[in-house]
């Protein structure tokens, strides 16, 4: 996914922003916005991720050694 995001936000800032109409410009803002937005949560997401392999790892060993 993260690809996908960094290859949309490198196609929106080949954008020439000066020949935009202000609907345009509004729409460009608010497609970067949610891009930026949908890459946060992407990373979030890694967090979790990460925190859910640890925890699987405790149980696994809390399950091993009898606890």
């Amino acid at each position: 996914m993260a690809d996908t995001i960094a290859e949309t936000v490198d196609l929106l800032y080949t954008i020439d922003q000066e020949n935009l109409t202000p609907d345009q410009q509004i729409a460009l803002g608010t497609a970067l916005a949610s891009l930026a937005q949908a890459e946060r949560l992407e990373q979030i997401n890694e967090r979790l991720r990460g925190i859910h392999q640890v925890l699987n790892a405790w149980a696994m060993k809390a399950t091993v050694d009898g606890r």
